[in-house]
């Protein structure tokens, strides 16, 4: 059975980085794009970023570029989303999910395979 689990949550000032890790179970990552979403209290979840099977295709929201990272190390059957000059606006659980298959969706509806999220805290 596919698996995703996040990890790398936490508390963060303004300004401060972090790296969130999606690691797979029951499958191997290498066909698969990925992505990652994020849900704001009280808000609808969004498409934060999404990289694709062969690593050379990645996305942003125009909200996180300049920001954030996403990368995947197949041999470790892990994505990562490094975020760096985070806001207090980026708080938010964020997950990682796939569609099933190779190119990246942004849409939340076109994921069949959602880890449980991590929490993202950015105050001071």
């Amino acid at each position: 059975q596919l698996q995703l689990v996040e990890s790398g949550g936490g508390l963060v000032q303004p300004g401060g980085s972090l790296r969130l890790s999606c690691a797979a179970s029951g499958f191997t990552l290498d066909y698969y794009a990925i992505g990652w979403f994020r849900q704001a209290p009280g808000k609808e979840r969004e498409g934060v970023s999404c990289i694709g099977s062969s690593g050379h295709s990645t996305n942003y929201a125009d909200s996180v570029k300049g920001r954030f990272t996403i990368s995947r190390d197949n041999a470790k059957n892990t994505v990562y989303l490094q975020m760096n000059s985070l806001k207090p606006e980026d708080t938010a659980v964020y997950y990682c999910a796939s569609s099933g298959g190779s190119s990246c969706h942004f849409a939340p509806y076109a994921m069949d395979y959602w880890g449980k999220g991590t929490l993202v805290t950015v105050s001071s």
